[in-house]
């Protein structure tokens, strides 16, 4: 199965109300990589940080939860930025193409809106042992 989007200013996803989107996991899909259509998803509009070649990230700020949007061209990308991401360790909620960072413990109400796959990474600095 192939799924396209434009990325296009003109791109009406961008513009509905989440209202008007089905929730990923209920429809079986998930979020496209556009920072604009996951944050409407989770009743967010983001403010954009990062708008480069390789990557767009945005930041949402809600009541249950804050969290970055980031987006990727291609999904080489997306595998190039969690190599760089395992040296914290942490976890993250990642699609196709994008990656979503928060707390922990609110990922998966982030996952219940967007999809992906909530994926722990382990960090490889220095660990304190007793």
């Amino acid at each position: 199965m192939v799924a396209a989007c434009s990325g296009g200013e003109g791109d009406a996803s961008a513009d509905m109300k989440p209202s008007e989107m089905s929730a990923a996991p209920e429809a079986g899909v998930e979020a496209p990589a556009k920072v604009e259509v996951i944050a409407s998803l989770t009743g967010c509009k983001p403010k954009i940080r990062i708008e480069a070649e390789e990557l767009r990230q945005g930041v949402c700020h809600t009541k249950e939860v804050d969290y970055l949007i980031t987006t990727f061209p291609e999904e080489k990308y997306t595998q190039a930025w969690l190599d760089s991401a395992a040296v914290y360790g942490g976890k993250y909620l990642v699609g196709q193409r994008w990656v979503v960072s928060a707390k922990p413990e609110m990922l998966e109400g982030v996952r219940d809106k967007i999809g992906g796959t909530v994926r722990e990474l382990r960090g490889t600095g220095p660990t304190t042992g007793s």
